[in-house]
Parts: structure tokens; C-alpha cells; sequence
């Protein structure tokens, strides 16, 4: 048996139980410089993400809860899912699909998130692998919930050959 893994050896399908909670052990602060490229990159034209004199003048004027500028949604949704694919991710076939995403709370250029995921359900649907359904939940330095989304994908079981 050779001890030299390209990937973790305890992410395939017959790995994952209902209802276990991973808390994923990396943290990303999210800082101005990628929240408002990304926003440009995609054409988002929402100046609250990037125009600090008008979110600061709303503020002010009772117009919105917070300060700063927001970070766009799907910064926030990509970080939590990359905090989480090292665990859940590394013996993936395919992505199947991302529903229920919600964003729960607001995340501020400088926030860091971490990431929990929820194992929702297994489906043993072939012989070398099955679909499972994650929920992966964002949460900010604070603690506070700001992301929340369910996704399918089909994992690869475990090799029927030791490397």
C-alpha cells in the first residue's frame, strides 16, 4: 500500500452520513480589491459595492443600515464554497446543481468568512459513485449567518484498489 494520496482519503461517497456538520478549517478575509474586481468583472453596476461616498451619504441620511460598501453576493457565495470543496469536493465527477442560496446577512469589504456544510442527503445512484446533497453555510468573523445554498453532486466512491 502506498501512503502517497493526491486527495484526502476520507471525501468519497461512502464517507459522508446524513446529518453530519462539517465546520471546514480555512477562513478568507474578503478584501476590497478582489470584492470590487469581481463585481466589475461581471458587470454588476450596483454602486453600493463600490461607491463609498454614496453608501456612506445613504447611511447618513437614515436610507441604509450599513457604512460601507457591501461585498456582491456572488464573491460571498464563491468564498464559502471554496472555504468548503477541500472536504466535500476533491473526489467530485460532476456538479449537478446549487439551489436554495440565500444571503442571510450583509459582508463588508474586510470581513473574513468561515464555512460549515450539512450533509443533506445520499443517493447510492451507480456502481462507482452517488449523488450527495450538501448544505454549506457562510458565516462572518462575528459569527453571524450570511450565506446559506444546497448543493448536489455526484462523488466518487472508493477505489476498489488500494494505490
Amino acid at each position: 500500500m502506498n501512503d502517497q494520496y493526491l486527495t484526502g482519503k476520507s471525501n468519497y461517497f461512502e464517507d459522508f452520513e446524513v446529518g453530519t456538520v462539517i465546520k471546514h478549517f480555512r477562513g478568507k478575509t474578503v478584501t476590497e480589491n478582489e470584492a470590487v474586481t469581481i463585481c466589475h468583472m461581471v458587470m454588476n453596476t450596483a454602486q453600493g459595492h463600490f461607491n463609498d461616498h454614496m453608501v456612506a451619504q445613504a447611511y447618513k441620511a437614515g436610507l441604509s443600515n450599513v457604512s460601507e460598501s457591501l461585498v456582491y453576493g456572488g464573491v460571498t457565495i464563491s468564498i464559502v464554497i471554496g472555504l468548503a470543496y477541500q472536504d466535500t469536493g476533491e473526489q467530485v465527477i460532476q456538479e449537478v446543481g446549487m439551489t436554495n442560496l440565500r444571503l442571510l446577512g450583509p459582508v463588508l469589504h474586510g470581513n473574513t468568512l468561515y464555512a460549515y456544510t450539512e450533509v443533506l442527503e445520499k443517493q447510492d445512484t451507480q456502481e462507482d459513485a452517488g449523488l450527495i446533497t450538501f448544505r454549506h453555510y457562510g458565516v462572518d468573523e462575528k459569527n453571524n449567518v450570511v450565506f446559506e445554498g444546497d448543493r448536489t453532486a455526484l462523488v466518487r466512491k472508493h477505489p476498489a484498489y488500494e494505490y
